[in-house]
């Protein structure tokens, strides 16, 4: 059967997100309004009965001086990506985004093709000979996930950045680390942590650590911790206005959307994160964090708060976002895998992003742009 493809309302589209067990925090309505560089366009696929079955939030960003767009939908479409006939999504989008001036499209499906238990991620660490997470046989794989590629491939997408992109590439995140929350208690999640991990819980609680929720009064506070924990780390800060806009944006639409936390000590504040939450998907977000007293562990502390506050919210998994496929211990990014390794989760690996060029000479001009950035 053929589906329609047509703009949907902002109220339309979060009622069908809001219907699904999850989807992506960047296809909720409100994430356009985070980025407001870019125009955003909520569509929706349309069944014989008029029943919208597909939305998508659609990101443009304009080149310079020309009215024509990337088209980006990031960890997106929201449709069924297991459809045997995928053409039938996948051909009015483009259709669609090819009148609104795209000369590309870029995608990510929703789509865990590998995963690794904790267990195994160790043991790769620990392992002289593995290079790479992504060369080390996985515990779990979706067959369904391998069809999908070849049939991207067939209908003329590419795959961003080639198969060798590594989790921290440009766009989202290809390798993540989850904790499933479904079916345990909160003893059951702490009991899998490793035994560092547990102790330094307890080190935390021992140490009178105090994690709270804050407001948006107290960004400032956390942005503080960010630009320290920037600079350490060796990344680029977003502005302030980002995490504020980000705020307003997401609480507007949802009061739990978004949420902050304060780990304090001694009435200081030494941690701070965000949370994001669409259905029963919790991400862990933004981290940030002082290197004074760390001996009092309130980065566990705080990663514990959040975790039991997303089990108590009936949440499905705990996600981590973005890990390093890469075991080199050269690699300053190795420490954040084994940190969130240690709380006994999954290493997963998705479909990536995926490109349509539309025009073939502006997305080879816009992906030599990209590479020299």
């Amino acid at each position: 059967m053929d589906l329609r493809l047509r703009t949907i309302s902002r109220e339309e589209h979060l009622a069908y997100v809001d219907s699904l067990p999850s989807a992506s925090h960047m296809q909720v309505p409100s994430w356009g309004d985070v980025k407001p560089d870019w125009r955003a366009e909520s569509l929706g696929w349309i069944d014989g009965a008029g029943r919208i079955t597909g939305t998508a939030l659609v990101l443009y960003r304009p080149l310079p001086k020309i009215k024509r767009y990337l088209a980006y939908l990031p960890e997106g479409p929201v449709i069924d990506w297991y459809d045997d006939d995928l053409d039938r999504w996948l051909d009015p989008l483009l259709e669609h985004l090819k009148g609104q001036g795209a000369f590309t499209v870029k995608m990510g499906p929703p789509v865990v093709a590998r995963r690794w238990d904790a267990a195994t991620v160790k043991e790769a660490i620990a392992d002289p000979g593995a290079h790479r997470l992504g060369e080390v046989p996985p515990t779990e794989q979706d067959p369904r996930a391998h069809a999908l590629t070849d049939r991207l491939r067939s209908l003329g997408w590419q795959r961003s950045g080639g198969d060798g992109e590594d989790g921290f590439a440009a766009g989202q995140p290809r390798y993540v680390f989850q904790l499933p929350l479904a079916g345990r208690s909160p003893d059951d999640l702490l009991a899998g942590f490793n035994q560092l991990w547990r102790r330094n819980v307890k080190k935390a609680e021992k140490a009178g650590v105090k994690v709270v929720q804050g407001d948006y009064a107290d960004l400032d506070t956390f942005y503080a911790l960010y630009t320290e924990t920037a600079e350490r780390d060796r990344f680029i800060p977003r502005p302030l206005a980002y995490f504020q806009r980000m705020w307003k944006a997401l609480t507007a639409e949802h009061p739990d959307r978004m949420r902050l936390y304060l780990a304090a000590h001694d009435g200081e504040v030494l941690a701070a994160a965000t949370m994001l939450t669409v259905g029963g998907h919790v991400w862990y977000s933004y981290g940030a964090s002082t290197g004074r007293r760390r001996e009092v562990q309130p980065n566990n502390a705080i990663q514990w708060q959040m975790i039991r506050d997303a089990h108590a919210m009936g949440a499905h998994v705990y996600d981590f976002r973005g890990t390093t496929d890469t075991l080199d211990e050269s690699n300053h990014l190795l420490g954040l895998l084994r940190f969130k390794v240690g709380t006994g989760g999954q290493a997963a690996e998705y479909v990536g992003e995926w490109d349509y060029p539309l025009n073939k000479v502006l997305h080879k001009a816009f992906s030599l742009y990209m590479a020299r950035r």
